[in-house]
Order: C-alpha cells, then structure tokens, then sequence
C-alpha cells in the first residue's frame, strides 16, 4: 500500500541507519529536482487532495519523475515498495485532466488487478475535491 507521507515512504524504502544521501538516482538526461508540491504549480484542487491524503514533501521519486510527466515527457520509474510510484502517476494523470470534460480523459495501465484497485484507490482519495470518476477494467 502507498505509504502515507514522504517519511513513511523514505523509512519504507531505506534500510536501518541508512540515509537518502546513500540512495543512486539513475537518470536520462538532467532532471530539476522539486522540493515541495507547490514547486510543481498543480491544480488548487489536486493540492488539497495530496495534503488531505497526508503528503507533507515529494519523496525522492516523486521530487523527480512528477515534472517530466506533467512536460508531456514518457516515464518509467522503477523505485522500490513504499516510495510514492502511485503517486506520481495519479498526480500525472489527475493535472492532466480537463475537469470541465465528462468523459474518460487518461489511463493507467497495470499489470495485476491488486495494483489497479490501489491505483483507483490513490486516484480517488489525490482527486476527492476534483470531482473525479475513476474506473477500473481487468482481465482474468
């Protein structure tokens, strides 16, 4: 499950005694690292959305893979359990979306029905103060 705040999220993912200076970020090209959510200029309604959910400060993965998402760019993050993925791809989604239109508007894929169902989850609770439908369709 998605930990709660970026301190659960570094805790979940850092051994004992180890710090996030200790931790190697693998990038393609040179990333502006953001410090806080407002750096990130979201929808008013999605910022309340990630306070309500209990997000103080991004993450380390979200410091760096929410921007070149919200610049259109392709992204794959690859970041151990705990350390705000899901995150990253509803806030993408959820900025992205026009709120005026009534109509499937972005999609995340995912491999197993566990990990939908958490997207949804995610989704929903970034987005309560938008107004948002979301849905989930998996195969057996």
């Amino acid at each position: 499950m998605e930990a709660k705040n970026s301190e659960e999220a570094k805790s979940a993912a850092m051994k004992p005694g180890q710090k996030e200076e200790e931790f190697i970020y693998e990038t393609s090209e040179d990333l502006k690292v953001v410090q806080n959510f407002e750096e990130l200029n979201l929808k008013p309604e999605l910022l309340k959305g990630i306070y309500a959910y209990g997000f103080e400060h991004p993450s380390a993965v979200q410091q760096r893979a929410i921007l070149p998402i919200l610049k259109g760019r392709d992204v794959i993050v690859q970041s151990q359990s705990g350390t705000g993925k899901t995150c990253v791809f509803c806030v993408g989604a959820l900025q992205m979306i026009d709120l005026n239109v009534r109509e499937p508007q972005a999609l995340i894929m995912s491999p197993t029905r566990e990990l939908a169902e958490q997207n949804q989850k995610v989704c929903l609770a970034l987005g309560d103060a938008m107004n948002i439908t979301v849905c989930i369709i998996y195969v057996i």
